[in-house]
């Protein structure tokens, strides 16, 4: 192998670590053509997951890995949010059988089709844009806490030693949630995190619900927190929060809320934790 040859790999290889995929966009874009990866997986420096998906030899394939690739090598827009955010800051006890496994995404863009095909544990779900109207963000290792705080995001590690990823924090997670209920059972479980969303931060709070265009997300959110006395929601600043008009009927034959105007399960207090 010549020392030009041997330098892309030492740099290919930096790059990778242990955890990290790379894709054929990605190497075309930095100048490693389709033979030159081919030669790379023959001669055992690489091993290829799915079709168009490489990563180091010896690397261990986890999902933590994969987000953070997406986010920072393949440029895109995605983060962790809703259920599995919850999840990933403590709450998965509140969480449906089997659901704290599978990842939700958030983004103005799909994820790439080899996503759904790796041989992992833990399936992803993409569920679009959410719920917000903030612009895009090109996500880069650099951002800091601040700039993400300002579109309810945060860096996270799912844990000690793992990659940080950006995910929802959890306000903006919750609101996440509320937006994709869309039967009884799902309320119980939303009125369930709820309860224990006991520390949320009201500015924030209100900075969210102002960029939120769901009106179900917002009433359901506030007639939750309302339900459960958070000391928070007094404070929270609700000028410019447009929560629409008229009733919701959530739930068919539900109680209606009599602030939000949007009707709830009448055996809420029976399925809580």
């Amino acid at each position: 192998m010549s020392d030009q040859n041997a330098g892309k790999l030492n740099l290919l290889l930096a790059e990778l670590g242990d955890t990290r995929l790379i894709s054929s966009r990605w190497l075309r874009a930095h100048g490693y053509s389709s033979s030159l990866a081919a030669r790379y997986v023959s001669s055992g420096w690489l091993v290829s997951p799915v079709r168009g998906v490489y990563m180091r030899k010896g690397g261990r394939l986890q999902w933590e890995g994969v987000v953070r690739s997406l986010q920072l090598g393949e440029g895109k827009p995605l983060h962790v949010g809703g259920r599995f955010a919850l999840s990933l800051l403590g709450h998965e006890h509140y969480l449906r059988l089997g659901e704290a496994g599978t990842i939700t995404l958030y983004g103005p863009q799909r994820p790439p089709g080899w996503l759904r095909k790796l041989p992992l544990e833990q399936r992803f779900e993409f569920l679009g844009r959410g719920p917000f109207d903030f612009p895009p963000v090109a996500f880069a290792a650099e951002m800091s806490a601040k700039t993400l705080s300002e579109q309810g995001l945060d860096w996270h590690r799912a844990a000690p030693g793992n990659d940080a990823l950006i995910c929802s924090t959890s306000e903006r997670a919750m609101l996440e949630l509320c937006d994709s209920v869309a039967d009884a059972t799902l309320v119980y479980e939303a009125d369930a995190l709820m309860q224990a969303m006991t520390t949320l931060r009201p500015q924030r709070v209100g900075l969210l619900l102002r960029h939120c265009r769901s009106i179900k997300a917002k009433r359901l959110f506030l007639a939750l927190a309302e339900r459960h006395r958070h000391a928070w929601l007094p404070h929270t600043p609700l000028d410019g929060v447009d929560l629409g008009r008229g009733k919701r009927a959530l739930v068919p034959g539900g109680r209606l809320h009599p602030t939000y105007q949007i009707t709830l399960p009448r055996d809420l207090d029976e399925h809580l934790v």
